[in-house]
This record gives C-alpha cells, structure tokens and sequence, in this order.
C-alpha cells in the first residue's frame, strides 16, 4: 500500500506542473511612442543639472534637497497609518498565498480515537469475536481528501492567489511613492500659505503705519475724507487676508501632520524651512520614455499582476470540466486493549481514491468559466486604463513646466514692475504731482502681485514633484550611487 500511494503522489506531482490556464501576452501599451510637445510657443523646459538617469533611480533624499522636508518624509514613512496598512495587506496576501500553496501538498495527520460501544453476536463475529460491550483502540497516520491535481486546477489556483501577493507589494510600493509627494506637496502649501501669511502681516502693518499718517493728515484738513476712507479699506482688506491666511496655513499644518502621522512640533532637531524662491529645495529629472513607465510604474505592475491573477482562474474554471480525483488514506494500529495497541498483528490500513466527474450541473461550470474569462477582459482593461492615466499624469507634467517657468518669470517681472510704480507714485505723490489715491492703487497692486508669484512658484515645485512621482521616483530613499556598499541602506522598500 506504501509503494501504490508513493507512485501516485510522485506521478501526481509531475502533472501538476502544468495548468490549463491560456498563454499570457502581455497587452501592447495603448499610448503613443513619444510624450507631447509643450503648447506652440513654449518650449519644453530643459533639465539644468544635465541628468540623465531615471527618475527610479533619483533617490527621495537627492531629489528633495531640502533638509527640514528630508525629516518630514522620514517620519511620514514610519508613522503614517495608509501605509502601515498598505505594508499589513502584504502580510494578509502573503498568508492567503500561503493558505492556497498547501493544497498543492497532502495533509498528514496523526489520527488516535477511543471507541467503546455494544455490538451484536453478528457485529462482534466479523470484528473482535466477543458479543456485547467492545472498547477500540485505534492510532495512526492519515491523509483526508488530496486532490490528485491532474488538470491544473489547485496549480491555478494557488498562481492565481500569488499574483493577488505580488500585486498587494505593487500596491504598497505605490502608496509608498504616493505618501512621498503627498508629503512634499502639502509642505509646499504649508510653506505658500506661511510666505502669504508673513507678507499679509507684514503689509497690515505698513497700511496700519500709512493710515495713521493718513489719520493725521486729515485731522489737520490736508487730504479730504476720501483719501480716508481708501486707507480705511486697505487696512481692512489687509486684516481680512491675514486672517484668511492664518487659517489656511493651520489647516495646511494639520494636513500635513496627518500625512507625518505624529505633530510636527514633537520632531527633533528640525531644520528651519527653506523659502520657495531658494532653487535648491527641489532637484530636475530627465522625462524618459513612454516604454519604460512599464517598469517604472508600481500602479501598472499591480495592474499586470491582477490581469495574471484572473488569467490563472481561467486555468481553475477550465480544470473544473474534468474528474477531480481525490484520496483518503490512512495506516495505523487497532486493539481491543490501549497496552495490546503496538503488538504484532494490530497493523490496519485504508485506502479509499475518489473520482467525480461532472455531468449535468445546469450551466453551472460553463458560467464559471464565462465569468472568468470576462473578469479577465476586465482586468486587460484596467491595466490599458493605468497605463493611459500614468501616460497622460507624465505628459502633463512635461507640458506644464515649460509654461509655468515662463509664468514665475513672468510674474517676477510683473511683481518687479509694481514695486517699481509703488516707489514712483510714493514720490509723486510726497512731490505733489500725483493723488494719493495713485500711490494706494499702486500699493494694492504690489499686494496682488507678491501673492501671485509664491503661489506661481508653489504650481512650478508641485509640477516637479508631479513629474517625479509620475515617472516612478520616491521609492528609493538614496540613489544607487550614494547607496554603493551600504546594501542595507538600499531603500525601504526592496524592488
């Protein structure tokens, strides 16, 4: 009985190598080989430091250069709780896989029972030969219900739940690189909002400062009430925009806390902040190919690994049209007496193979191979839709630098000419040739401008990080090259 259950394991196990789950080809990308061009009269903004390696390559600490950011992704990555999940769902996949995988083997079982019951003259001739109340002693090994996997189906089945593993790592490594810009973008609003702020408060003070001035001069008849009331306005409006950026910066701050996972002010040693205007606070990376955001991409391998999953099912929903054959086994020792259980002539032993073949389920197996094969069409779908979206995040972002360095210089140049009028009709007015409603005008104007521009440099360093997540950067936290014989500094992560 040992030899035949062997053999049948062993030829067993060489079947099931192979499923009846359809060849995978990967599906062609549905984008175009190159990414647009910049809209007609902006070119596309060159890289100023030359780079030419990959975004992927570009770890987050170079990239993000600025120091008092470095700690604040830091800690994000250790405290933030989407992504402890992220990284707990591997471990929920991972022990599905796991649970899947042993079906492909035999469960052995150490079986012991103690059985006391009454037979019948008839029932005690044909087991132990004494009529009446008869105790069993029973021990030993024993294999429930093994599928003879022969068509693939387990196989399938447990190469569907490992592409689900695989997938669930993509999706973590996603949410990683998504935590990573989430972090550096709602700091950038942070700072914008805390810029606006100081320039707001600042400028209160200066209109408060003008109004007194303003206050005094019509006191003594010099300027009619007009001129008064202008000044008025300007405090006032300068008050409401402090105010408004004040709760803004606050509620940037708790935003941003809730991406660190901890308060900002319980961190360490943090680095003060550096301006928007400081170019060092964010690198440039070359923008690649369409091609490789195939394996740049964790949202598109994900994508892959789910449409391998549903192909794997069609193997499981396939396999169910032929026999399953199963075995039960078991081989021990029976004895009337628990001292008597190991003595020579107790041995006892059963073997007992199951086969079921299907022959009218009502559709039931037809349906199931159906809905696998259109769960799969969904999955070639989703995969074509992320590879469209991640064509169209990177597009955007190529197109939009090109025009936002031209709009920050160009509101440079118009923050630059207000200051400049400000002073002229500041003068001209101190000489008597201009109102002084020219010189309030002028001043709101300045106000105006001044906002504009950090807020057109905050849209310049979000359409970087934009850029830099869009190709796959963030996973890494130090490149290849700062990483080179620190193997365990290699990133968080392991690709």
């Amino acid at each position: 009985m040992t030899k035949t259950l062997t053999t049948l394991l062993l030829v067993a196990g060489v079947l099931t190598g192979c499923t009846l789950a359809p060849h995978y080809d990967r599906p062609a990308p549905p984008v175009a080989g190159s990414y647009p061009v910049a809209p007609e009269g902006y070119a596309t903004a060159e890289v100023k430091s030359g780079e030419t390696r990959r975004a992927v390559d570009i770890g987050w600490r170079e990239f993000f250069r600025d120091p008092r950011l470095q700690v604040l992704i830091a800690n994000s990555l250790e405290n933030n709780r989407d992504l402890r999940t992220a990284a707990l769902r591997i471990e929920e996949a991972r022990a599905l896989y796991q649970v899947q995988r042993s079906d492909l083997l035999p469960t052995v079982n150490v079986n012991g029972s103690y059985t006391r019951a009454r037979t019948t003259a008839a029932q005690a001739a044909s087991v132990l030969g004494q009529p009446g109340v008869s105790e069993v002693y029973q021990v030993g090994l024993g294999i429930s219900s093994y599928e003879l996997d022969f068509f693939g189906r387990v196989r399938s089945l447990s190469n569907a739940a490992l592409a689900q593993y695989f997938a669930t790592e993509e999706a973590h490594r996603s949410a990683y690189i998504s935590l990573v810009s989430e972090v550096a973008k709602a700091y950038l609003a942070e700072r914008s909002f805390a810029e606006q702020y100081d320039l707001a408060r600042d400028t209160l003070k200066a209109r408060e400062s003008t109004y007194g001035l303003a206050k005094q001069r019509f006191d003594a008849g010099a300027t009619s009430a007009l001129d008064l009331r202008d000044n008025e306005s300007l405090v006032a409006q300068a008050r409401v925009s402090a105010a408004q950026l004040a709760r803004q910066r606050a509620q940037a701050q708790n935003a941003l806390e809730v991406l660190v996972g901890k308060p900002i002010g319980t961190i360490e040693n943090l680095p003060e902040p550096v301006r928007l205007s400081d170019e060092r606070i964010i690198s440039d990376i070359p923008e690649g190919l369409p091609s490789e955001l195939l394996e740049q991409r964790p949202d598109i391998r994900q994508a892959e690994q789910l449409l391998l999953s549903a192909n794997a099912n069609i193997g499981a929903a396939r396999a169910a049209f032929f026999p399953r054959i199963t075995l039960t086994a078991s081989a021990g020792t029976i004895s009337p007496t628990f001292s008597g259980l190991f003595d020579a002539g107790t041995r006892a032993w059963s073997f007992a193979p199951q086969l079921v073949l299907p022959i009218f389920d009502y559709g039931r197996n037809l349906s199931n191979l159906d809905l696998a094969n259109v769960r799969k069409n969904i999955q070639i779908a989703n995969y074509e839709k992320t590879i469209q979206t991640a064509f169209a995040e990177v597009a955007d972002a190529l197109v939009a630098r090109g025009t936002l360095e031209d709009q920050v210089t160009g509101q440079e140049e118009v923050r630059n000419a207000e200051a400049a009028r400000y002073e002229l009709a500041r003068l001209r007015f101190r000489s008597g040739i201009a109102s002084y409603l020219d010189e309030l005008d002028a001043q709101r104007q300045l106000f105006t401008a001044e906002q504009a521009l950090i807020q057109a440099r905050q849209l310049r360093l979000n359409n970087s990080i934009d850029l830099y997540r869009a190709l796959g950067g963030g996973l890494k936290e130090n490149s290849p090259v700062a990483q080179q014989g620190t193997p365990a500094q290699q990133g968080t992560v392991t690709q």
